[in-house]
């Protein structure tokens, strides 16, 4: 169970609904109405999972994450959006949100996504802790959730990198799109194997110096990934 819950939602019929439906989640729920308020909340006391609407008054949410995303404990973040513009949802994912719902939403996918980052973070807490991952010239450090290659960091969104840890905890070990979508997206994307497929070609993409011949994450054919043993 989550310690704390932080909902930020400007439509005050909404915050309600959603603080009712994932009480369950938390021991402590707080909900604001405007980015400034959350960051201050958030500051006296670190939520275990932020729900953040885009479209809030003033600081609005894209900044909200933004800030959250450079505080050196990582908080998950939910995001809530309105807007239909794929490129405003694909921005959000890079600042940093580890999943977003287009309103109108049905709640009980709010609560089936909420639970899934919070199975997914458990998860990648208890596969190894925050022990570094290093494999080549790849070092991956889960505490400070920062990649580097070759000396230089590597900017991932969230999803990317819990992905790449998991590959990287796991050298070897062959997984089905079916297997990660479990473990790394948490069960909450059923069906959509092709998300692990783009996923994985936009890690490549920045972490491959070929990305048709890569080092690293190497496709089995009719199986799935692996990430390359040390040494290979």
């Amino acid at each position: 169970m989550l310690r704390t819950l932080l909902i930020v939602e400007d439509q005050h019929d909404l915050a309600e609904l959603v603080a009712l439906h994932l009480a369950d989640l938390a021991q402590r729920i707080h909900v604001c109405n405007d980015g400034t308020e959350a960051l201050r909340i958030a500051a006296s006391e670190p939520p275990d999972l932020v729900v953040l609407d885009l479209g809030l008054p003033g600081l609005d949410g894209l900044e909200v994450c933004r800030r959250l995303r450079a505080w050196p404990r990582y908080v998950p973040i939910l995001m809530l959006t309105s807007r239909s513009s794929e490129a405003e949802r694909v921005l959000g994912l890079e600042l940093g949100a580890d999943d977003y719902l287009v309103k109108p939403f049905n709640v009980m996918e709010l609560v089936a996504r909420a639970k899934a980052i919070v199975r997914r973070m458990e998860a990648l807490e208890n596969s190894g802790g925050d022990s570094t991952v290093t494999n080549g010239a790849l070092r991956i450090d889960p505490a400070a959730r920062r990649v580097m290659l070759n000396g230089a960091q590597i900017a991932l969104t969230a999803r990317e990198f819990d992905l790449l840890l998991h590959f990287a905890r796991h050298p070897g070990r062959v997984f089905s799109r079916e297997q990660l979508l479990d473990t790394v997206w948490g069960g909450a994307h059923g069906g959509y194997a092709h998300t692990v497929n783009s996923h994985i070609n936009r890690l490549r993409a920045k972490i491959e110096s070929d990305a048709t011949d890569p080092r690293w994450i190497q496709t089995v054919w009719g199986v799935g990934y692996r990430f390359a043993s040390k040494g290979e």
